[in-house]
């Protein structure tokens, strides 16, 4: 999925670049189902995190049958939330399942640090889909000790073997997602991808040679299945109903069946079962046949995406993580912003790329502003803030593709966010100023930017591979930073005032260009630990791209590192030029994925991307260290609840919101555990 990720940082930054219907009481109305704003927003806090809620404004308007229409594509979203849970390590479920046991059945002291300790590590186990950090992919360790968790065992008579408990203290599958290649990235990576003993040369070469039916239309190979070595031979155990995750997407499978018997329209239903034989079958040819109709399905108010998606957790960028949004229009917000989606070829001639990487007919871009009602798997408890799909570049050249930005989601960070780190680290109060009154209008707009310009935009070269096979365990960095550029280079435009997007399109370039070099030189630092490197592919993005303009614009200084208090600043002194060198870098990024030249790719990434200033980093994460904001904020969801009268219809569906992050996650794993420990 091309996937814009946020986080408190960013927003502060404010620019970036995820019940049952058994139940038969009559439920009486109560502030917890009106608005999750009339409580507080946040409802829960610990290490890095703040778990907020969102509001789904709009809820009351919807008319019974698209109510339901939204319960059953929900409840096929949770239907696969442990999958989730097993393809980011092979012992997630069942070290999840034991620590959820002792937290139920413990009854000794729980005033204790070591008890408060096990609480924040289950809390962050939750939050990350397992044990390893959501963002940072390093294996979280906890603050207590063997020996107290060994006793917890004992006290709560909860099984687990000692191999898998000492994973939890030990050094080994340290890295969920590893890119470092002196350290191999399937034998230093955790994820649940790939078996034990197989290469990411074997892997390579397997799906090399695995030939598309019609290379000008080539598969997902890959995407949906887990690569084993049985008997010394490369196989795949493919996702599917009676294959792999088996039980779990039966249970999906049940739900879009009868979503697809309220749906809207007849595009929607046959999208509907075109999703629901790719889940039986495991077919990618179905899968294609699938987001060709779903991208033609552009009528109604509710849509969703479910299916195996993002390859950020693949090291070799094959393996789709399950996830599961269902979404609102918001009708407001879209026809604000469907200029942006009426103009794409403007966008696409006037671009700076080479000539022959431009597309002569940029096609189907839909774009909206949605209303989140659920979300699930990879897209749970972090979430994204836009979307744009589907993935494959032959799909999208010929049918198009949707775009999304999760307002409702956005609205929650704005709602949380606060403004002290923010002052501490512009260089001065015209920085401050330009970031206070145009900084989010400067985010939602280049959100918008690179969803439904920065995907859609650019060509491959006829004969040139799919990004994974050319660029490999580049493509998803390099990916997201074209696309943070595209959005960059028209930020800074003429074009947005007379679209009528904004009344001052210098003041918004400016601010979004300060934000993006603030954010990618020094701010989303905090996120690492002192010495790492950056991994995660959001964020090399963010720092091969500032740091290559930094680099770039030295000889006329267009952004000066200024040093002032034993305080590091990057101020901006020629905009213009600026824009420039997003130019010359967005044509030099196009030209690499239209080439496939993996050596420039790796270049660019390694040499600006990977390595971190330590002197700085320490800075960084010295002045930030007074501010009390989590750097990492998620959400719970609310429960789209069944109301029945006496004789069991139902009536209507009313939202209940999670009194602490704890009730949800435990009500998640009673309700939607389909899966054994090992799969």
């Amino acid at each position: 999925m091309k996937k814009v990720k946020i986080t408190l940082l960013a927003l502060a930054a404010a620019l970036l670049f995820s019940c049952t219907a058994q139940q038969n009481a009559t439920v009486a109305t109560s502030p917890q189902e009106q608005s999750a704003s009339q409580g507080q927003n946040s409802i829960d806090r610990f290490a890095d995190i703040e778990v907020l809620r969102y509001d789904v404004p709009g809820w009351n308007n919807l008319t019974l049958k698209e109510k339901e229409y939204v319960y059953y594509l929900s409840q096929a979203g949770y239907a696969g939330r442990d999958i989730t849970w097993d393809q980011n390590y092979h012992n997630n479920l069942t070290i999840r399942r034991a620590l959820e046991h002792i937290y139920l059945n413990y009854n000794g002291n729980k005033t204790t640090a070591d008890w408060q300790n096990f609480e924040i590590y289950l809390k962050r186990i939750w939050f990350a889909n397992g044990i390893h950090h959501h963002y940072s992919n390093d294996k979280m360790k906890p603050a207590f000790s063997r020996a107290y968790f060994d006793q917890l065992l004992k006290d709560t008579k909860t099984p687990l073997s000692p191999t898998v408990a000492d994973v939890l203290f030990n050094d080994k599958d340290s890295k969920k997602v590893n890119l470092d290649l002196s350290k191999g990235l399937l034998e230093g990576s955790a994820v649940n991808f790939y078996g034990e003993g197989v290469t990411a040369d074997e892997a390579d070469r397997f799906y090399a040679n695995m030939k598309s039916p019609n290379p000008q239309r080539p598969l997902s190979t890959g995407l949906n299945s887990k690569l084993v070595k049985e008997h010394g031979k490369l196989t795949e155990k493919v996702w599917k109903s009676g294959g792999m995750y088996g039980p779990a997407i039966d249970q999906i499978i049940f739900w879009l069946e009868k979503a697809k018997g309220v749906s809207e329209n007849q595009k929607q239903a046959d999208a509907l079962a075109l999703l629901i034989k790719y889940y039986k079958t495991g077919d990618l040819k179905t899968w294609d046949d699938y987001n060709v109709a779903w991208v033609d399905a552009t009528e109604g108010n509710i849509d969703y995406i479910n299916g195996f998606i993002e390859v950020y957790s693949d090291p070799l960028g094959h393996k789709g993580s399950y996830e599961s949004v269902v979404q609102i229009k918001d009708f407001d917000m879209s026809k604000k912003m469907e200029v942006l989606s009426n103009q794409a070829q403007w966008f696409e001639d006037n671009s700076p790329l080479l000539p022959q990487h431009k597309k002569k007919n940029v096609v189907g871009i839909s774009y909206k502003t949605v209303i989140v009602a659920s979300e699930s798997g990879d897209s749970s408890p972090s979430t994204p803030i836009g979307v744009n799909l589907p993935n494959a570049d032959w799909i999208r050249a010929e049918h198009g593709s949707k775009s999304i930005s999760l307002g409702n989601i956005i609205d929650s960070y704005d709602k949380a966010a606060g403004s002290g780190r923010l002052k501490e680290f512009v260089n001065d109060d015209e920085e401050l100023r330009l970031a206070q009154q145009h900084g989010e209008l400067a985010s939602k707009l280049h959100t918008a930017l690179h969803e439904v310009i920065g995907h859609a935009s650019g060509q491959l070269n006829p004969g040139v591979g799919t990004p994974k096979e050319t660029l490999k365990s580049y493509a998803s960095t390099m990916e997201e930073g074209r696309a943070d550029l595209v959005g960059l280079y028209f930020l800074y435009n003429p074009k947005l005032q007379e679209l009528g997007l904004t009344d001052d399109w210098k003041a918004v370039g400016k601010a979004a260009y300060d934000n993006y070099i603030r954010n990618g030189l020094m701010m989303q630092l905090v996120r690492l630990e002192p010495g790492a490197d950056i991994e995660e592919s959001h964020m090399r993005n963010r720092q091969w791209v500032s740091a290559w303009v930094f680099e770039k614009g030295k000889k006329d200084n267009v952004i000066e590192k200024v040093v002032r208090n034993g305080k590091t600043y990057f101020n901006i002194t020629d905009y213009g030029k600026l824009h420039d060198l997003f130019g010359q870098l967005l044509r030099e990024t196009q030209r690499i994925k239209s080439e496939g030249d993996y050596n420039a790719a790796k270049n660019l990434v390694e040499n600006y991307g990977v390595k971190v200033d330590q002197t700085l980093h320490k800075e960084v994460l010295a002045r930030n260290a007074q501010y009390k904001e989590a750097p990492y904020r998620g959400f719970v969801n609310p429960y789209i609840t069944p109301v029945k009268n006496s004789t069991g219809q139902v009536t209507d569906y009313v939202l209940k919101y999670p009194q602490t992050f704890a009730e949800q996650m435990l009500r998640y794993a009673k309700e939607y555990s389909f899966l054994p420990d090992h799969n």
